[in-house]
């Protein structure tokens, strides 16, 4: 086995097993906060507990960010590795959601995502698929790139995956900002309110999928376009 795929190994047992701790978090805030089940409306969170929660995504995402510069040999390759570790965790964390709770009940089940910068609303199916996607481009990249002949990422498909992604981010945040829009409270960091207090009504029924799906196939295309231009040759 060489070198690359014990370190491809090596960086999803890390991601999976950040799945379960992060998974792990979870279940403790859910016996505090939601004793008979996860459900929306979300239930109040006190300042403290809140901003704790919220450094702790900062402090994950500088992990796997760390991760990725440790694994790699170059800017390109860590940042795949970054982008591989991210996916494995996300899926990984659900996995252990459902073993652990049974939860969620489907892809299509509703999920509070992140909280950065303002909380990420959408079912399950979204952030997954996304992780499959991340997953296939990551790979395709740390092999290419691990191989004498310079691989580099034209500024075209830069572009389309930064796009996409800042388009995907916005379709989970829809839901979030429609709603606090008509109150004009929109909780951050810094405040003294509970969080999901301006939300303590809000049931997500509807996601933004045709936003969603913009920002997906934008992301898509260069990946595709790689791969089979890189077969080709």
């Amino acid at each position: 086995m060489n070198s690359t795929k014990k370190i491809i190994i090596w960086v999803s047992f890390f991601a999976i097993a950040m799945g379960f701790m992060e998974s792990a978090v979870v279940i403790y805030l859910r016996e505090l906060y939601y004793k008979t089940g996860f459900t929306f409306p979300l239930k109040q969170i006190s300042p403290f507990v809140a901003k704790v929660e919220f450094f702790r995504e900062i402090a994950t995402i500088i992990m796997l960010v760390g991760c990725g510069i440790i694994a790699g040999k170059n800017k390109i390759q860590r940042f795949a590795y970054f982008v591989f570790a991210f996916a494995i965790w996300d899926i990984f964390y659900y996995v252990f959601l459902y073993v652990c709770l049974g939860w969620p009940q489907s892809l299509t089940t509703w999920d509070i995502l992140f909280l950065i910068p303002v909380p990420w609303v959408g079912p399950v199916w979204a952030p997954c698929l996304l992780s499959l996607l991340m997953i296939v481009g990551a790979l395709f990249i740390i092999f290419k790139t691990d191989k004498p002949d310079q691989f580099k990422i034209h500024r075209s498909s830069w572009w389309l995956l930064i796009s996409g992604a800042f388009i995907c981010i916005v379709s989970f945040m829809w839901d979030y900002l429609m709603f606090t829009s008509r109150s004009g409270e929109i909780w951050s960091v810094n405040s003294t309110k509970k969080l999901f207090a301006e939300i303590e009504t809000y049931v997500p029924t509807e996601f933004n999928s045709p936003l969603f799906f913009i920002g997906f196939f934008l992301m898509l295309y260069p990946v595709v376009h790689s791969i089979y231009t890189s077969n080709k040759k």
